[in-house]
């Protein structure tokens, strides 16, 4: 399978992130991440359509207290190669891809930060070797597992969702306008730089693959790839006594109110404070990062790790 990979020029003199490309080799594609400071290991996942960018404004106050970031790029996003149909890309892949990241790595210890895929995948993983978790935090995401009922013979038949809609338009659009989604799931105005950078991994519609794919991979339909494996993770999360923490904004159409659900079958989560980031949008890190960086440190550090 030919891969596709940004031109690195493409990431030169981004607003706000000056941080060094690292890079893995994952199956046959060559893996980005950012990898600064130096203590416990906390893993920052990006979303839909975003990258590791996402997280610049968390990233130098958490290593400023003392801790590691890693932020991958997921196949498909930021520095990360692309695969260029829809079909080349599954969950599982995604999954199978961070799993082999971890590994790679050898984390441990690790403090998962979760928002939109971020959650899902990272969610996922986190259930499945729960002995490399040290505490999880996730912001506007959630582990859907077939709730919807069985896919709609006739896509018109579906539920008429905000979350549906994106995911038609997602399939549908001719090219998929990153700056704008990036934009329009803000509440903050986004400077036009700013925009450029979330756009800079997507030389052209060629690229925007994985962007497409993911709103149609998240397993909504009873009958999708991944419900049984979202609900394994569910009960793993039912009896999760390790430190929980939902950070979910007020203005997200999509996720909002997914907190409530995570604490409810979380029993570790009951245990934390309850936090709303206020006058934040899906991307809350866009936001609100810096607020959301202080959150996560508070988190951790009232949350030690055992002796």
């Amino acid at each position: 399978m030919e891969l596709l990979r940004t031109p690195d020029e493409r990431f030169q003199n981004l607003p706000g992130f000056p941080f060094a490309p690292h890079y893995l080799e994952i199956g046959s594609a060559r893996v980005h991440f950012i990898d600064e400071g130096a203590g416990e290991t906390v893993l920052m996942l990006h979303g839909e359509p975003t990258w590791s960018y996402v997280y610049r404004k968390m990233i130098g106050p958490v290593v400023a207290a003392g801790y590691r970031v890693v932020a991958p790029d997921f196949v498909g996003f930021g520095r990360s190669d692309k695969l260029p149909e829809v079909d080349d890309y599954s969950y599982q892949m995604h999954v199978d891809t961070l799993w082999s990241f971890i590994q790679q790595l050898d984390l441990r210890n690790i403090t998962f930060v979760t928002q939109d895929w971020g959650g899902l995948i990272g969610l996922r993983v986190a259930a499945e070797h729960p002995e490399r978790a040290a505490r999880i935090v996730v912001m506007n995401t959630g582990l859907p597992a077939g709730d919807m009922g069985p896919v709609p013979k006739d896509d018109s038949q579906a539920p008429d969702t905000a979350f549906i809609r994106w995911r038609r338009l997602s399939r549908d659009v001719a090219d998929l306008p990153i700056g704008q989604l990036v934009q329009n799931a803000t509440v903050s105005d986004v400077a036009a730089d700013v925009l450029a950078a979330y756009e800079a991994p997507f030389p052209d519609v060629t690229y925007k693959a994985g962007a497409r794919a993911w709103p149609s991979l998240v397993p909504v339909f009873s009958d999708m790839p991944g419900v049984e494996e979202n609900k394994r993770a569910r009960e793993v999360f039912s009896t999760w006594q390790k430190p929980f923490l939902t950070l979910f904004s007020d203005s997200d159409p999509i996720t909002r109110g997914g907190d409530k659900l995570f604490r409810a079958i979380v029993p570790s989560a009951e245990g934390e404070p309850e936090i709303t980031i206020t006058d934040a949008g899906h991307f809350l890190q866009e936001d609100k990062g810096e607020e959301i960086a202080e959150h996560i440190i508070d988190f951790m550090r009232r949350n030690p790790l055992p002796a």
